[in-house]
């Protein structure tokens, strides 16, 4: 049995607060390196430390939120898994289209506190078939602050 790890855990949910409390407290430790699961916890620790390495894991977008520079070069201290392959989201639009030939509108609902949409949205945008193309409206919800998902027509 291996006798030289520690590992210190911290568990924060989605509560920022917890986790910038948390965050500081093992930033005190001095870890060799950081798994954090989530967009909270990453931010957490980006906010107390840009020198410790930091692997994110189930992080929706890590460009857009900030934590790296692009995916192939993330630059600074984070790098990691995302929870997306954005690619997917413009495949769903085409398996419809190629499974249900007679569909000429569709709908795509998105919760505007996930950041990950607006990629998932550009994607899908980005390999629409001409014919889905044409006419295409996005419509975005007028207020930053929602508690119900938006629903955007194509």
């Amino acid at each position: 049995m291996a006798r030289n790890v520690r590992i210190d855990i911290r568990w924060c949910e989605t509560d920022a607060e917890r986790a910038r409390r948390y965050a500081q407290e093992l930033v005190a430790l001095a870890p060799d390196i950081f798994l954090a699961e989530g967009t909270v916890s990453v931010t957490a620790l980006q906010h107390v430390t840009r020198t410790l390495p930091i692997v994110s894991a189930i992080v929706g977008d890590p460009v857009g939120t900030g934590f790296v520079d692009s995916l192939s070069r993330p630059g600074g201290n984070i790098t990691g898994f995302m929870t997306f392959e954005y690619g997917f989201a413009g495949k769903w639009l085409e398996l419809l289209k190629q499974i249900a030939p007679q569909v000429t509108r569709a709908a795509v609902i998105r919760d505007p506190a996930f950041v990950a949409a607006i990629a998932q949205f550009g994607a899908i945008q980005a390999v629409a078939p001409a014919q889905w193309r044409f006419g295409l409206r996005w419509r975005w919800p007028s207020s930053a602050r929602r508690t119900q998902p938006d629903a955007c027509r194509v």
